[in-house]
């Protein structure tokens, strides 16, 4: 099988990068609808509108509804054909660029424009959008026709998030070399349709070395709301090289764990990273990874705030039907444990699991 390689058509990052948007997206159309959050608009709308404005280009807000559901994807479809617009920018968190991705691919492939406010997970640079219900649980995962055509991030919006959802991203980002190198292994297809290429690979193992290096010094940039270097490398790899890695390089066990995690009702109040993060560390156990590989990833996540227990994902009450439920969901045949080892079992992940929650709860004493 060949490998494959999906990636924005162009990636845009730096401080104050939002005054060049107009300058990116000049050939890209004449009108745009931006969607975003009424917190978002408030907190960049006026600097969009104002380089888009200087390109002469039109500006429509549309106010996103909080859920990437399939009635507000119609919803939005609807005002972009009665508005005119030609051109489809998303701005902020993972909900409202999935929703703008479902809405552009809808619509037949209008050019795409992301624009994270934070750098909370992975979702700016893929070609993939989840779909939920009203009720906020996973239906399915849209593939795009192509990937975003310019993802912008302006590392002075990312400083001023809050600190949780930069260390969401990390977590995120941190299953992102032990997902692609399990696949590589395995010679499992990746969400790009082909093997993990050396290219995806080499770009798994960057990520990971930047979280190890920079991941605490990016946070004393949001305490001073003001970006550093280790920022900017941080979120480079939380977004850049977690967003094309995850894609190409494929996905194991930590990704299927997280969404194992819908099944316990005390964790529905957990990041998607941060359920990653556990699941990292989970999907290490069932590796049997050396103690010393292990020993550095528990120590970058006590370093950051990460969760490393199963308490630390607010499941304080440990059920074993429920925990055996997210073993059992991560084992179905559409997950992606599978790309670990084809022959891996629910009662393994169980066991995966318990034994994750012993190691961090001893690290942390």
């Amino acid at each position: 099988m060949s490998y494959g390689i999906k990636s924005p058509a162009k990636y845009v990052q730096g401080n104050g990068e939002l005054s060049n948007l107009g300058r990116n997206a000049k050939k890209m159309g004449e009108k745009f609808l931006v969607l975003c959050s009424a917190n978002n608009k408030k907190r960049v709308g006026d600097a969009i509108e104002e380089s888009l404005k200087s390109v002469e280009k039109e500006v429509v807000f549309c106010e996103f509804n909080g859920e990437c559901s399939k009635a507000e994807i119609s919803r939005v479809m609807e005002v972009v054909t009665e508005t005119g617009c030609d051109v489809v920018i998303g701005v902020g968190g993972g909900k409202v660029i999935d929703t703008a991705k479902a809405v552009v691919t809808n619509l037949g492939g209008y050019p795409l424009i992301i624009i994270p406010t934070v750098a909370s997970n992975d979702s700016p640079c893929s070609g993939v959008a989840v779909i939920y219900n009203d009720e906020g649980v996973v239906i399915k995962a849209l593939l795009m026709k192509r990937n975003p055509d310019l993802v912008l991030v302006d590392t002075a919006v990312i400083a001023k998030s809050p600190k949780r959802l930069l260390v969401a991203g990390m977590g995120d980002a941190l299953a992102t070399w032990f997902e692609a190198r399990a696949c590589k292994n395995s010679g499992a297809k990746t969400m790009a349709r082909g093997l993990c290429s050396n290219t995806a690979l080499m770009m798994s193992k960057l990520c990971y070395d930047i979280l190890i290096r920079d991941g605490a010094k990016a946070l004393e940039a949001l305490e001073a709301k003001e970006p550093n270097d280790a920022l900017d490398n941080v979120v480079e790899a939380c977004i850049y090289l977690s967003g094309v890695g995850f894609e190409s390089g494929g996905l194991a066990a930590a990704h299927a764990i997280n969404d194992g995690f819908a099944y316990v009702p005390q964790a529905h109040g957990m990041y998607h990273g941060e359920k990653v993060a556990f699941g990292t560390l989970a999907q290490l156990v069932l590796e049997k990874a050396p103690e010393d590989e292990m020993n550095e990833v528990l120590g970058f996540m006590k370093e950051v705030g990460l969760p490393m227990t199963l308490a630390d994902l607010g499941i304080t009450d440990v059920k074993e039907d429920e925990i055996r439920k997210v073993a059992e969901a991560a084992c179905v045949p559409t997950q992606s444990t599978k790309n670990l080892r084809k022959d891996i079992t629910a009662d393994e992940v169980y066991a995966a699991i318990m034994e994750a929650d012993k190691i961090g709860t001893a690290y942390k004493a």
